[in-house]
């Protein structure tokens, strides 16, 4: 067989040639050129970054004829030598397959002989990982201590599975995934050198696919060269990877926040009907999602992209979407994608998460988002109140006497309520309050406010500066600061006596009152009882026996700047 896979042709030869990991390669340099390499290194990072081939540039430059050099000649025996396996002294073990104790004896038996062709004896143990406790602990000695011609080099990705006492007898260097720019440049160099024709936005796809590792990406481009006639297009990296294109994944998210639900299915079926991947195709598209995301948060994040490139579409989205919807569809999708896992219809969770996501502006219309809903409620109160501040400060007009009234109090203002205060039917609950009533649902408000928030903001906000100040088995006197208030909170009246049952576990009737009525009823209810009638119990403040400067003092700054402090 003549023909070599683009990776194995193109593998690294020189440290120069290591896409990504300058950080890396300078470091081992200089340690090279200065003879102050170490014993033992540690090569972590994800597949295909370069670990394999950066352990045998580094044993080819130890081992060079024109050592101390920054980089391999790749020319005299030794580095030929090297490159082609026919040097003993550089050994390369797979320890997924050599992971038991009597394989790691036999290396700790023979470094003790010198190198036959070479300066070093090199030994490169890929996946290192795979290696048994029992191997780990037959390796420690040798590892801190070998002789003075023996290198090794522990290549992993999963470094967190080696033991500690195996990391810290060696240098660790941390290869990162290789940027979407820099495997671009590569491809481009290859296909540059091989003469073959390549459009930019495939090489841009493959490297999307390859996820950093510049090993997946060569062998993408090798099969997209396979599947293409001639230059390599966009079509045929899509066709053989099986990704969505940025433009499908476009028209997608645009059906989404416009709500056209009919066209988002309609283009998820004609993809998987394409033999689209499912699961790349959600995977594709929360990536997508995110750099739009990203895009809008700031300037000058076009590097940090994953799935896309900035073009009109992608601008016109990033001005289009808001942050909540993209965060909650990324959410709905992740969902999606673990269902996926355990299901061989993955078509039905990929048309249901695209349901549930065009959903959502709909519910921000209906008051399901909770903070522009709470804030425009706000706004409009606090005009009300305003307004109403406004009103009390214009001259009164001369009213006619109004009809005396049975233990009415005397309204503090002389315009016309639009809410009737229901006099009888609190002095009703007053007269059959109780302290423990009162106590019950003073200690469960906090938590019922906070659960009337997640269900209704509206009935919430309506509700938000009320006060219980009297409560009896089935009723409660709710103080606001003024009537509208009290009119508002009747409108959402079934809600909050629904919600307030569920936390009491009976039945209590909501009865507002505003703040200056309350005080004057519960002043002409304190008389009553001074004239021999019982102590009420459940009311807030009410002791019949009250001191009058105290009750003065009450009248003058109210119940919520009195402060009383007992000898």
């Amino acid at each position: 067989m003549s023909y070599q896979a683009l990776y194995r042709v193109w593998r690294p030869k020189n440290f120069s040639d290591v896409v990504g990991q300058s950080h890396i390669t300078r470091t081992l340099q200089n340690a090279i050129v200065q003879d102050k390499f170490s014993h033992a290194y540690l090569f972590s990072g994800p597949r295909g970054t370069g670990k394999t081939s950066a352990a045998k540039i580094f044993a080819k430059a130890v081992n060079c004829e024109r050592s101390p050099v920054k980089e391999p000649c790749n020319e005299c025996s030794a580095c030929l030598g090297i490159q082609d396996g026919s040097i003993s002294d550089v050994i390369e073990i797979d320890a997924a397959s050599n992971n038991g104790v009597e394989q790691i004896r036999d290396i700790r038996d023979k470094v003790k002989y010198a190198p036959s062709a070479v300066k070093y004896k090199v030994y490169i143990v890929d996946e290192v990982h795979m290696l048994s406790i029992g191997a780990f602990n037959a390796l420690l000695k040798t590892l801190e201590e070998p002789p003075q011609h023996v290198i090794f080099i522990l290549a992993t990705t999963e470094p967190h599975k080696i033991p500690l006492t195996i990391i810290s007898r060696t240098q660790r260097f941390d290869f990162k995934r290789i940027p979407q720019s820099a495997m671009v440049d590569r491809m481009e160099y290859i296909l540059g050198k091989e003469n073959i024709p390549a459009s930019r936005e495939a090489l841009e796809a493959v490297a999307l696919s390859a996820e950093g590792g510049m090993r997946d990406s060569l062998s993408l481009l090798d099969q997209s060269i396979s599947y293409s006639e001639g230059e390599v297009g966009l079509d045929d990296v899509l066709a053989v990877t099986g990704s969505v294109s940025q433009m499908k994944l476009a028209e997608i998210v645009q059906a989404l926040g416009e709500q056209n639900v009919r066209e988002a299915l309609q283009q998820v079926d004609y993809l998987i009907q394409e033999g689209k991947d499912p699961g790349r195709f959600v995977f594709d598209l929360i990536y997508y999602l995110r750099d739009v995301l990203l895009y809008q948060s700031t300037t000058g994040l076009e590097d940090v992209l994953e799935r896309a490139i900035p073009d009109d579409t992608f601008r016109l989205l990033s001005e289009q979407l808001t942050p909540a919807w993209i965060q909650q569809g990324i959410s709905i999708l992740n969902q999606c994608q673990q269902e996926m896992k355990w299901t061989t219809s993955p078509k039905v969770f990929i048309e249901i998460a695209m349901l549930n996501i065009s959903d959502l502006k709909a519910q921000s219309k209906q008051g399901g988002v909770e903070p522009e809903s709470v804030q425009q409620l706000q706004k409009k109160l606090n005009e009300l109140e305003k307004k109403l501040s406004q009103i009390q400060q214009q001259p009164q007009a001369a009213q006619p006497a109004s009809q005396p009234e049975a233990k009415r109090p005397q309204r503090s203002s002389g315009r016309r309520n639009q809410y009737k205060v229901p006099y009888e039917r609190i002095r009703h609950v007053m007269q059959a309050a109780s302290k423990q009533d009162l106590k019950q649902i003073q200690s469960q408000w906090a938590n019922f406010m906070e659960q009337l928030k997640q269900s209704s903001p509206p009935a919430h906000a309506r509700l938000m500066n009320s006060t219980p100040r009297a409560a009896s088995d089935n009723a409660v006197v709710l103080s606001f600061k003024y009537e509208i208030h009290c009119s508002l909170a009747m409108e959402n009246q079934q809600i909050i006596e629904s919600l307030l049952e569920d936390f009491l576990g009976h039945h209590v009737t909501i009865i507002p009152i505003p703040e200056d009525n309350w005080q004057e009823l519960r002043e002409e209810f304190v008389r009553n009882q001074r004239q021999g009638h019982s102590s009420p119990e459940g009311q807030e403040e009410s002791e019949p026996q009250e001191d009058p400067f105290i009750a003065e003092a009450r009248k003058l700054v109210g119940d919520d700047l009195l402060e009383i402090q007992e000898d």
